[in-house]
């Protein structure tokens, strides 16, 4: 002879169901799926704020350029203009090497023949150790008199200066 288990369901409050030795707490399950849906959708967020890239404004605040966190450079029209690596290699839209960011600071063009440094503190200068501008810890950039030629907020100072000053140089 079979035996048929037979499971009586009773609901025991409004938001719980029993079902023989399962229980469903349903307001805790909604607000676990709202938890991790609310997670997803600002992860989501932050992954295109980032993919988007970094806005490069000149001193009237208007858009010059984007530098994304891959280190895509690309000009106001959103057409690419170059890449800087993470080991420091800048290239132009074709992919040929156009120069070099050294750890150190050390800016090189494509020969290794130096062209500048960017130094911790900010400041930007050219082969012969003459400044020619500044990198704020805000984003403002610089140029030599301490007058404001543009907006970096959120880049890379070393993104910022090769986009200002060495390689990237924004049309007047």
């Amino acid at each position: 002879m079979r035996r048929v288990l037979m499971m009586e369901r009773t609901k025991i409050s409004r938001n719980e169901v029993v079902w023989g030795p399962l229980s469903l707490n349903l307001s805790k399950s909604v607000e676990e799926f709202m938890k991790r849906l609310a997670f997803v959708l600002i992860g989501v967020f932050i992954l295109t704020i980032t993919c988007l890239g970094q806005t490069i404004e000149d001193r009237s605040r208007s858009t010059i350029g984007y530098i994304s966190s891959s280190g895509t450079v690309e000009n106001r029209s959103r057409s690419t203009i170059g890449y800087i690596g993470d080991n420091g290699t800048v290239e132009n839209s074709r992919r040929s090497t156009i120069g070099y960011i050294n750890k150190n600071g050390t800016v090189e063009n494509a020969s290794r023949s130096t062209i500048g440094y960017i130094n911790s503190n900010g400041t930007i200068e050219n082969s012969s150790r003459s400044t020619i501008g500044y990198v704020n810890s805000n984003g403002t950039v610089e140029n030599s008199s301490r007058s404001t030629i543009g907006y970096a907020q959120g880049v890379k100072m070393e993104h910022a200066a090769a986009f200002f000053f060495f390689f990237f140089k924004p049309d007047k």
